[in-house]
């Protein structure tokens, strides 16, 4: 697995490890009756929230000023992995790529009783890791990243974790034609991971419009898109969907998104690392969870040139049916080719299709 020399986590073009990716927290597709059996009902408050004068900075991205002693940083994994109960080895994981995430490489030549470098004081670092394994608070919110396609994107509290399905959009962009010199819409970019990737495959012509109501998404995303140095590509602009992009509409090539798709009753049986802490927002998709999906739809037509390209993810297979059923019948002298594509689970999980 990885190892605290192993990991350069500053370097912004990271190949993803794929054993991390596996342990990724999806949304649950699952009823909320299945769940909440296994679900409490409500957050954990026993562990106290951070200071309010605490570095928001995520943790890979602030700068290892904290020498810390190897007997304390010993003792510090002791106590860390006595809270993990035998049944959740996923979190000895977690624990080594916490501290992969907080501490800086050792030089080489470096004197191995020489303190190591830390990027937060041991105090915080316990105080996370409490969070973490007893609020059930997600572990990319505590390292303040998630790694991504082949990008490793930060995440804070109040911003959707990227999910691995998600990144099946990116490459069905890639397979249309023309794409590299088009404009493209991100709509609910959340945190830039789908407008970033997209980005760094077009050519000069090309730009994406990155939208998000979120003002917290909006800050996130830009760091990302600063990260990755794509501004000259990605223009993230803040308002409710087409809201923002009245000057582009007919103009865009394509229009991607990744809207809340959950039903509001199936909210309770979320899974308390999604339920208890990532943004409702980015989650509820009103009764039937159709309610963003469709105002997409009705935008589309307006906003896509002729021959313009659009994909949305969605809640999974009946989800999919619906759509592409209801834009086959109503809009049927708009779009072609509108078809479900599976993901790798082989759930319908996008619906895609084409402008006249």
């Amino acid at each position: 697995m990885l190892s605290l020399s192993a990991r350069p986590i500053l370097s912004a073009f990271l190949p993803k490890p794929k054993p991390r990716r596996l342990l990724l927290l999806l949304r649950p597709r699952r009823s909320s009756a299945s769940a909440s059996a296994l679900t409490p009902p409500t957050p954990r408050t026993t562990t106290p929230d951070p200071p309010e004068d605490a570095d928001p900075t995520p943790l890979f991205l602030r700068p290892p000023t904290h020498p810390v002693p190897e007997a304390s940083l010993a003792a510090f994994r002791r106590r860390a992995a006595a809270l993990v109960p035998p049944s959740a080895p996923h979190l000895h994981r977690h624990l080594r790529w916490l501290l992969a995430d907080a501490s800086a490489p050792a030089p080489s030549g470096a004197d191995p009783a020489a303190p190591h470098l830390l990027r937060a004081p041991l105090d915080e670092l316990e105080a996370l890791w409490l969070r973490h394994v007893r609020d059930r608070r997600p572990f990319q919110y505590v390292v303040g990243n998630e790694h991504w396609k082949d990008l490793v994107v930060a995440v804070r509290d109040g911003v959707l974790i990227p999910r691995p399905e998600t990144e099946t959009v990116v490459d069905m962009v890639a397979a249309v034609e023309g794409f590299q010199d088009g404009w493209w819409a991100d709509l609910g970019t959340g945190s830039g991971a789908i407008a970033v990737a997209v980005a760094r495959m077009l050519g000069p012509g090309g730009r994406v419009f990155a939208t998000d109501v979120s003002e917290v998404a909006v800050e996130v995303a830009r760091l990302n898109v600063q990260r990755y140095g794509v501004q000259d590509k990605v223009e993230i602009r803040r308002g409710s969907w087409f809201e923002p992009l009245e000057d582009v509409k007919g103009k865009l090539m394509g229009v991607i998104s990744n809207p809340p798709y959950i039903p509001t009753d199936d909210l309770p049986g979320l899974q308390p690392e999604v339920g208890w802490h990532e943004p409702k927002l980015a989650l509820d998709g009103g009764k039937d969870g159709l309610d963003h999906l469709l105002h997409l739809c009705e935008g589309l037509s307006s906003a896509l040139m002729p021959g313009g390209f659009f994909v949305f993810e969605t809640n999974g297979n009946k989800q999919s049916e619906f759509l592409v059923d209801f834009i086959s019948t109503k809009w049927s002298s708009s779009f072609c080719d509108v078809e479900a594509v599976l993901d790798f689970a082989d759930i319908k999980r996008f619906v895609r299709g084409y402008r006249r």
